[in-house]
């Protein structure tokens, strides 16, 4: 039985769960990368190691120095600064859960939050990962970090504009059309936006040539599936938290016997 307006959850409520369920999923999208990603990431922190030690003029010369964060300190923030990042996601997953109420046809919330969820790792995730891969510490030119990150923020907008463009081609062509011609027409919208954004945008060849490839492609992995942890997580538990309070709404705005 599907809730009306004065049965829906409140705003703040909605968005308490979706904080719960990201700072969760962010959790286990930290264990996840502390699992699968840091023993990438001592390999590459230890080939970049290596190669300073051959070019520094003076052996030891930078022995003083201390690193800003200790290893041991960057493990430990692993896990805080995926759960923080996870509560923010699922906090924006939320409102958009909000703000899309009134278009969504399904009124199963679980299924409602895993296409969210799958439309941010779509958008937000995977179509720039497929164009600015990441790359472990040993690789990348400091001098175009800037550049980098202000390409790849683009990027990432550009991606959430073309799951939009996909979903407004599949709504385009009508309810009354055929399913294969609403699916070519997402795709179409999908890939129109995605191709023009890799053209238009620049590319960044950074990875050495005796950079080991197996080791960058593990951590390349292994970063992709912390993201996809983070936002199955979330679409889970967000849709799950919703759901139960659904049914309690509902129970509530029967009539008593």
């Amino acid at each position: 039985m599907p809730l009306n307006a004065s049965t829906a959850p409140p705003f703040v409520t909605v968005l308490v769960r979706g904080l719960l369920a990201g700072l969760i999923a962010g959790l286990l999208a930290g264990t996840f990368a502390y699992v699968a990603g840091e023993p990438h990431v001592e390999a590459a922190i230890a080939i970049e190691e290596a190669a300073s030690a051959h070019t520094e003029p003076v052996a030891g010369a930078h022995d003083h120095e201390d690193a800003l964060v200790s290893r041991n300190g960057q493990r430990s923030g692993l896990f805080l600064a995926t759960g923080l990042f996870g509560a923010a996601m699922g906090g924006l997953l939320a409102t958009a859960y909000v703000l899309l109420s009134r278009r969504r046809r399904s009124y199963d919330d679980g299924r409602s939050a895993l296409l969210l969820a799958g439309a941010a790792l779509l958008g937000a995730v995977i179509v720039p990962f497929l164009k600015y891969p990441a790359n472990p510490p040993a690789v990348g030119d400091p001098a175009t970090i800037d550049q980098r990150t202000v390409t790849y923020l683009l990027m990432v907008v550009l991606g959430l504009v073309a799951v939009w463009a996909g979903s407004l081609g599949y709504r385009s062509v009508g309810a009354q059309a055929p399913l294969w011609q609403r699916a070519a027409a997402a795709v179409g919208g999908f890939l129109l936006v995605t191709v023009v954004s890799y053209v238009v945008l620049p590319s960044f060849q950074e990875v050495p040539a005796d950079f080991p490839a197996t080791l960058l492609w593990d951590f390349r992995l292994a970063s992709l599936g912390t993201q996809v942890v983070l936002w199955t997580g979330i679409g889970l538990l967000f849709g799950a938290l919703m759901h139960h309070d659904r049914r309690r709404r509902t129970a509530a705005a029967l009539p008593s016997t």
